[in-house]
């Protein structure tokens, strides 16, 4: 997945399909000399994700014409590269994010972020299995409580095995127990989810657990103080 904060900054969790064609489209928005809002959009990423769109967009590569040519448009955008540990933050918009490095797979690893000054609010998109210490980094029990811990739960039902990639519902709840954060919000449900209906349960579960957990929407707005 990726995050993005206004419209002019970019944060990618991994090299997957579905976090990074997007960017295909970014610069349609960029008119010739990036005069609007945009200008030079700055996109935050591993070198490992760098070297894979690399190989996918060469041409998002360049962000000056060839000699010659005043013809052609080319992307505007500001390649930074980061790293994946927590140990190694880095600030965007402002403000400092913390990467947090997830298991994805059996042996792939994916980016969440830790971010917020007055709020603490952790971001997974991908997980199929917390690091210790990632976990120890977002937990109640650990670093400190969030407001805020965005997960994924991809699928209904399903059994745990080395291969996962993603967290069935019963395991992000398992995971949230553990983290302990005054709010959830699951992300990056599948077709087996009935919306309505798993969030009437969560509700009766966030009332047994006193953690408040919903699924979230297309188009859900949360107004959190950074």
């Amino acid at each position: 997945m990726t995050i993005r904060f206004g419209a002019a900054q970019i944060i990618l969790t991994h090299e997957h399909a579905d976090a990074v064609l997007g960017l295909d489209d970014v610069w349609v928005a960029q008119p010739s000399g990036c005069k609007n809002d945009f200008g030079q959009v700055p996109i935050f990423l591993t070198q490992f994700t760098m070297d894979s769109v690399t190989a996918r967009f060469p041409y998002l590569m360049k962000n000056k014409r060839e000699e010659g040519d005043e013809v052609s448009e080319v992307a505007q955008l500001d390649w930074r590269i980061i790293e994946g540990d927590i140990g190694k933050p880095f600030v965007s918009s402002g403000l400092e994010f913390v990467p947090l490095p997830v298991m994805h797979g059996r042996d792939y690893v994916c980016l969440g972020f830790l971010f917020g000054r007055k709020s603490r609010i952790a971001y997974l998109s991908d997980v199929s299995r917390f690091l210790p210490r990632t976990e120890h980094e977002i937990s109640k029990s650990g670093a400190g409580q969030l407001d805020l811990l965005i997960l994924e739960t991809n699928r209904m039902h399903g059994e745990a095995h080395a291969g996962s990639c993603h967290l069935t519902l019963n395991q992000t709840l398992d995971a949230v127990k553990r983290i302990s954060p005054k709010r959830a919000l699951l992300i990056g449900m599948n077709h087996e989810f009935e919306h309505h209906k798993e969030n009437q349960m969560l509700a009766e579960w966030s009332r047994r657990e006193g953690i408040q957990v919903q699924l979230a929407h297309d188009g859900l707005r949360v107004f959190v103080d950074l």
